[in-house]
């Protein structure tokens, strides 16, 4: 289990601020892995997201692509989702809602066959 701060340890006056900043991110990514098997979570001018595109390309895999930012913009957005999933880089890759990790572990679950097999 991941290790998060409890609530309780969270001073009433600053939760909804911890609640609600970047909600929105959040959010449109949790619509997208629940309406897209394959969701790949990425930034602009990082050469890992792309890896993973070519590689989904190149098995025939489908998925969503959701961009934001680059290294210098949009940060603040991108944390949201480090802090909601745990996962510290990009990009962020869901298969049928799961996150399964990023660029190198998703090409080896389609060398493996393993992401075909999820899939199917």
């Amino acid at each position: 289990m991941r290790h998060v701060l409890e609530e309780a340890r969270i001073h009433e006056g600053v939760r909804g601020q911890v609640s609600d900043r970047n909600r929105d991110v959040v959010e449109e990514v949790e619509r997208a892995i629940t309406e897209h098997d394959v969701v790949v979570v990425g930034m602009k001018t990082n050469p890992h997201p792309k890896r993973v595109v070519r590689a989904l390309e190149n098995a025939a895999i489908g998925y969503k692509y959701l961009e934001y930012g680059s290294y210098t913009g949009m940060w603040r957005r991108r944390n949201a989702l480090k802090m909601w999933t745990g996962w510290p880089t990009f990009p962020m890759v869901f298969v049928k809602g799961t996150l399964v990790g990023g660029a190198d572990e998703t090409i080896a679950m389609i060398e493996s066959g393993e992401l075909q097999r999820l899939l199917g």
